[in-house]
């Protein structure tokens, strides 16, 4: 979900320049600084981005350039004039020279000495040049956003993939491992010398301890959500909650796998699809 967009629209005496920026967030937050003249239309920018933009950490930033020599701020000369004369006043009383020709940075230094002109509201002109310039900064944060897209795309084929290859070489160890659980038990049953046993039931009881290290369903969850996870990436729409809803779904899987593995070839192989899953959680959360 980062992006950046930035546009400039000039029309008749004036420049507007819109930057738009956005970050990680599972709700659309979204902060913006505008000038005063376009204060009335800040709900209307909102809900533009919030339409086009879906959720995220969104920062907008607006600001009016004059191009007519006109400036917001005006020296206050009464003022200034009525501040001259009390210190010609105060001078002449005390006896003290006055400044000399060092008025100006003395006067500069006292309050009101500066008029801000009022702040008209932004004509139509204006604000259809702000909200075409929006439009297209949105633009160009979708366009960046799509680029990521498509890396992260690449990023998340590639380890689905890897960790399909590493489901793919679970099935050589399982025979190995059934056999290695029946010679453990009937190991120790040799070492308990005089204790008579019915062979039919210790079977009974072998195909039940086996069962529960049986792991056919846990391979066939998980690469039914692999194949989720790239279908749900070519789905229209933002899937960014989803694929997380998914990745999460991997991981028990992946965690039951190794739990029942009870092989330490077994386990070295849920350990790399367990790195392979993590990378995947950390980049999910860039997905719109």
């Amino acid at each position: 979900m980062t992006g950046f967009g930035k546009s400039v629209k000039e029309y008749p005496g004036k420049k507007i320049t819109i930057e738009i920026k956005s970050l990680n967030s599972k709700q659309a937050d979204i902060a913006v600084r505008i000038p005063a003249s376009l204060r009335q239309h800040e709900l209307e920018m909102r809900n533009v981005i919030a339409d086009k933009l879906v959720r995220g950490k969104i920062d907008l930033s607006v600001s009016i350039e004059s191009r007519s020599g006109e400036v917001s701020q005006k020296f206050n000369i009464p003022v200034m004039e009525a501040y001259k004369a009390q210190i010609q006043q105060a001078a002449a009383q005390l006896g003290v020279p006055e400044p000399g020709s060092d008025w100006l940075s003395m006067l500069m230094r006292f309050p009101d000495v500066f008029h801000v002109e009022t702040v008209a509201d932004a004509d139509e002109s204006e604000v259809n040049a702000a909200m075409e310039a929006l439009g297209d900064a949105l633009d160009a944060l979708t366009s960046h956003r799509r680029a990521e897209g498509k890396k992260l795309e690449a990023f998340f084929t590639v380890r689905v993939n890897r960790i399909a290859e590493l489901l793919s070489m679970v099935p050589k160890y399982e025979g190995e491992r059934t056999a290695r659980v029946r010679a453990r038990m009937e190991e120790g049953l040799t070492k308990l010398s005089g204790i008579d046993y019915d062979r039919s039931r210790l079977e009974q009881e072998m195909f039940f301890y086996i069962e529960k290290f049986d792991i056919n369903e846990e391979k066939q969850r998980l690469a039914q959500h692999l194949t989720y996870f790239l279908d749900t990436m070519q789905a229209p729409g933002a899937q960014g909650k989803k694929l997380g809803f998914i990745a999460q779904e991997m991981g028990r899987e992946i965690n039951t796998l190794g739990s029942k593995s009870n092989h330490s070839d077994m386990q070295r192989l849920v350990v790399q699809m367990k790195d392979e899953l993590e990378q995947i959680k950390e980049q999910v959360l860039n997905v719109l």
